[in-house]
């Protein structure tokens, strides 16, 4: 339990507490336009001698989901990390409503962001609401006692990830797949409008894969949640996301709609090998096919 504490309280170490509490400016986007969550300007990162992103320049727009793709190395991770403030960029500014990630005040960031990491902690001992609620750090502390909109808070995300009918059991003595859906649960409980995912779905089997995507999507529909995953499967990207980002050797390659980057030349820039698109008999959406 040490370890889920510890990955807990990650966010809350990044800023001293002393800083004032710090809203959200009104956002001033005229009447459906779009509205920026992230701002990066110039923002990169570099690490051991190498540049492991590139200087990046671009708007990240609330109440969608968005999946960072790319080959293995491109950075993907890494921006995911910026955004969450779990490390800082070297050069160049992130910015999340408008205010720099080093100004905001720690335990408000953690109130706006929840970040699940590729290797969250196993939980082992624990049960599925104990674990849930540990998403409740953010709003009481670590002694701090649960109150009755903290337990509200819970039952909520337990019901919206079908995860309360085996609330009493132990995390360890569940499947992979239902075990994803209790860290989802955790990142509901916590209330965050934001949520980012480092490659939810990876030791998943393809069914449990679709079953964890139509949740964060259902979840951006009815809650207006802002998704950013990083994704392997360019067609499970295509399939739930509102858009598409590329990173390769750190750099942006391109982003846009599914059916912008659901073309030959784009995919075969992004992955390297040469790609056909089909249509899916059933859906009439784009696939990308490795010839």
């Amino acid at each position: 339990m040490s370890a889920l504490i510890d990955m807990t309280q990650q966010q809350l170490e990044q800023q001293p507490e002393q800083q004032p509490a710090r809203q959200p400016p009104h956002d001033e986007a005229a009447p459906g336009a779009p509205r920026a969550l992230y701002q990066l300007d110039g923002a990169s990162f570099e690490a051991g001698g190498r540049v492991l992103l590139q200087p990046l320049t671009l708007a990240l727009h609330a109440s969608r989901m968005i999946a960072l793709i790319g080959h293995n190395g491109s950075g993907k991770s890494t921006l995911l990390k910026l955004l969450a403030h779990q490390q800082r960029p070297s050069r160049g500014t992130v910015q999340l409503h408008g205010t720099d990630l080093a100004a905001w005040p720690a335990r408000d960031f953690a109130r706006q962001v929840a970040y699940l990491p590729q290797n969250p902690p196993t939980g082992t001992g624990m049960t599925v609401r104990e674990l849930v609620a540990l998403g409740r750090y953010p709003w009481h502390g670590a002694l701090g006692r649960l109150r009755a909109a903290d337990h509200a808070k819970i039952d909520e995300a337990l019901q919206l990830t079908d995860t309360a009918r085996f609330e009493t059991q132990l995390v360890d003595h569940l499947s992979g797949g239902e075990r994803q859906r209790v860290w989802l649960a955790m990142l509901v409980a916590q209330g965050a409008a934001c949520l980012l995912l480092d490659e939810p779905t990876s030791a998943l089997d393809i069914a449990h894969q679709i079953d964890v995507l139509r949740l964060l999507r259902s979840l951006t529909d009815s809650h207006a949640l802002t998704v950013v995953i990083v994704l392997h499967d360019i067609n499970l990207a295509t399939r739930f996301c509102d858009e598409l980002i590329a990173l390769h050797s750190g750099r942006l390659l391109t982003r846009g709609t599914p059916d912008d980057v659901m073309q030959s030349d784009v995919l075969e820039s992004i992955y390297g090998i040469p790609m056909d698109i089909v249509v899916h008999p059933h859906s009439g959406s784009r696939l990308g096919v490795a010839r």
